[in-house]
């Protein structure tokens, strides 16, 4: 059964072709008193160096960013049992709030990748991207793994194959 399944590490163009993808991104958090995680998903936007989400000022991801900003970052998709690919992030995040331009553009442009420029004009986004409370998770990864497993001629290992 695992004679034609291949895996291994993914490369830098595979990671970026891969995050290119609007998938769920999950971010992980923990703080005392409770050292209880927190794990969340989320809209992202990879920009070949920092990892980027959006949140509200009153959520626990974000009170526990304040207090602990050491996080990680899992992006995967599974096609089956067999055929997944993952990039896990570590390192420290950044809580950005200013300049108010910036957070409101780059949260529309997480919203977009996921709604379509249309639909991040309903007002509903709007109002998250307008929020005051809205502001931006930064993660520059310190550590980044990243890993597939494909069975030979499955449509993942094709993928994988065109991005190498």
């Amino acid at each position: 059964m695992f004679e034609d399944v291949q895996g291994g590490e993914l490369s830098r163009g595979q990671i970026d072709r891969l995050l290119a993808e609007p998938v769920l991104a999950r971010l992980a958090t923990a703080t005392e008193p409770s050292p209880r995680p927190h794990l969340v998903p989320l809209w992202y936007l990879w920009d070949g160096t920092a990892i980027w989400m959006s949140s509200f000022r009153s959520t626990r991801k974000i009170q526990d960013l304040m207090a602990n900003p050491y996080c990680s970052v899992l992006v995967d998709q599974a096609h089956s049992g067999v055929d997944f690919w993952a990039v896990l992030f570590e390192g420290e995040a950044e809580l950005v709030e200013e300049p108010r331009a910036f957070v409101r553009e780059m949260s529309a442009r997480i919203y977009t990748r996921y709604l379509g420029p249309e639909g991040t004009e309903d007002p509903r986004p709007q109002s998250w991207i307008n929020d005051p409370e809205n502001m931006l998770i930064m993660l520059v990864p310190r550590r980044t793994r990243a890993w597939y497993s494909a069975k030979s001629g499955s449509p993942l290992f094709t993928r994988l194959a065109l991005f190498a």
